[in-house]
């Protein structure tokens, strides 16, 4: 048995290599029975966001070789380039990553709620693929209840730090007074909801939803009195907008060169700042050539995040030692998992000589023993059977020169007392 935490992240590979191997919704139940249907892997469940993409397992010994050559396959990638980008943890590294990651310890903005949910979600999708076992589940309840601790014992989730929190940040710097500006915010879901509440916390009055879906937009535009739209309608609002700030889940470009520049000559080329948070990205690379465009991507916001860190530095020193609290718990509760198996074979095997031993006692009785006599042959037989094996192996044992079985035999018979007194 083996844990393995493998993937991809901001600090590892750029925004361009993020998108190439990041998951859809729509592609996840099946990357990940194939997953496990073509790698030696017995569990698996796929985290992807923004940010990262990463797969936790569960194999029978680690085979990260075989997993990062399928992760590079099912995404047509080259597997030098992804190797070279790509990290690997096993075991209780591996745990520790993982709670170290729901705990938001890992994220571009440290202590950042949102990736517990993310990865609540990726082991909702897990199990209704059916990739998810006993012990990835496990693994996932303790990663949880960690990263709970954290919230709840330490200061690393206070104050507003998160990516939607350092675009709105941001876009006070190139407009000091957000309330004469109008917002574009492409897309509806939790990134977006962010920022809108952002934008309206800083008194931003007028914000234009776009989205997929009428409705969803109309959800998120109710909650900050703001206007709902298609996204086929964006070129319509797009010249009036001073901020843009995109997160979608669209495989393609939403917004390309050619329709900001119409919208910069209705504007008489008045700035617009623009951020894209979306991996894949929705605003096209060559957006930021503009000169009246001030365009901006999650790698481009490192700045940003890092002074809004500052008060939560002492915070994730202690969030660390959960971290490692929660770990070292988890990995001493899954090896008292792994003599389960053996203590339930060794009582089995007791209650089998047993009932052999109660079986003769009967038979002594039936033929006319006393009681007394039944009983003694009944207690010599339990304790001859019972310490005939290990005794053979423990004399097999000592003679092969592997003395520490002498030490381990007495601890867990707790004979050490015993031997002290005589």
């Amino acid at each position: 048995m083996a844990f393995i935490a493998l993937g991809i992240n901001h600090k590892t590979a750029s925004v361009d290599v993020r998108e190439r191997v990041a998951f859809t919704p729509e592609q996840m139940v099946e990357a990940l029975q194939q997953l496990c249907r073509v790698t030696p892997t017995r569990e698996a469940a796929i985290l992807s966001t923004c940010n990262r993409s990463e797969l936790y397992l569960e194999q029978e010994q680690v085979e990260a070789e075989a997993v990062l050559a399928w992760l590079a396959n099912y995404h047509r990638l080259n597997l030098e380039e992804l190797k070279a980008c790509a990290y690997v943890h096993t075991d209780n590294q591996a745990v520790r990553h993982m709670m170290r990651v729901a705990s938001g310890l890992d994220s571009m903005v440290l202590g950042e709620p949102q990736i517990l949910g993310q990865m609540k979600s990726a082991y909702a999708v897990a199990r209704e693929a059916g990739s998810v076992g006993p012990l990835l589940g496990r693994l996932f309840q303790a990663t949880f209840s960690t990263a709970k601790t954290v919230r709840t014992d330490t200061a690393i989730g206070e104050n507003p730090v998160s990516v939607a929190f350092a675009a709105v940040s941001l876009a006070k710097q190139i407009f000091s007074n957000l309330d004469r500006s109008q917002a574009l915010l492409i897309g509806a879901g939790e990134t977006i909801t962010l920022v809108a509440r952002h934008l309206h916390e800083q008194g931003v009055k007028r914000i234009v939803v776009a989205n997929r879906t009428l409705e969803r937009a109309s959800a998120l535009a109710e909650q900050f009195g703001a206007h709902a739209i298609l996204l086929a309608d964006i070129p319509l609002e797009l010249y009036n907008s001073d901020i843009v700030i995109s997160s979608t889940a669209s495989q393609l470009p939403i917004l390309g060169k050619g329709a900001v520049e119409q919208a910069l000559k209705k504007r008489k080329h008045k700035p617009m700042f623009m951020v894209d948070i979306a991996v894949p990205r929705d605003i096209e690379a060559q957006v930021g050539e503009l000169d009246d465009v001030y365009l901006y991507t999650v790698d481009d916001l490192h700045e940003v995040v890092a002074e809004n860190l500052k008060s939560r530095q002492g915070a994730a020193q202690a969030a660390e030692g959960l971290v490692a609290a929660g770990t070292d718990d988890f990995m001493a509760r899954l090896r008292e998992l792994a003599a389960v198996d053996v203590l339930k074979a060794y009582r089995q095997h007791a209650e089998r000589i047993r009932d052999e031993e109660m079986l003769r006692a009967q038979r002594l009785l039936a033929n006319g023993a006393t009681p007394e006599d039944a009983l003694a042959q009944l207690a010599r037989g339990l304790t001859n059977k019972l310490l005939h094996a290990p005794s053979v192996q423990l004399k097999k044992l000592s003679a092969e020169g592997r003395v520490e079985a002498l030490s381990i035999v007495q601890e867990l018979f707790a004979l050490q007392d015993s031997t002290d007194k005589t």
